[in-house]
């Protein structure tokens, strides 16, 4: 069945599911300034408004757009920033 998560005082939001490659979650996250850690591979998919994502070891935020999908390695944190609501899909490998 499936497994609701709420992050960051309800800002974050997602649903857990089994996908035929492994696990992912569908989430929504609130306008704001969060950090995340791995502990898998993370293939993230904006699929509505965009995000700024701070990858460990970078000096640079990149923007990802809907329909963009940026890779986050095992074990590491990372920042994200979102000026509006926006909607992702995550797969962890």
């Amino acid at each position: 069945m499936f497994k609701t998560n709420e992050y960051f005082d309800g800002k974050v939001k997602s649903i857990a599911y089994t996908t035929a490659e492994g696990p992912a979650t569908i989430g929504v996250m609130a306008c704001g300034e969060y950090e995340f850690g791995t502990s898998t591979v993370e293939f993230m998919t904006v699929t509505s408004g965009h995000m700024q994502v701070l990858q460990p070891g970078e000096s640079k935020w990149v923007t990802y757009k809907e329909f963009e999908t940026f890779k986050v390695e095992k074990n590491v944190k990372f920042r994200v920033k979102v000026e509006g609501d926006t909607t992702y899909r995550c797969l962890y490998r």
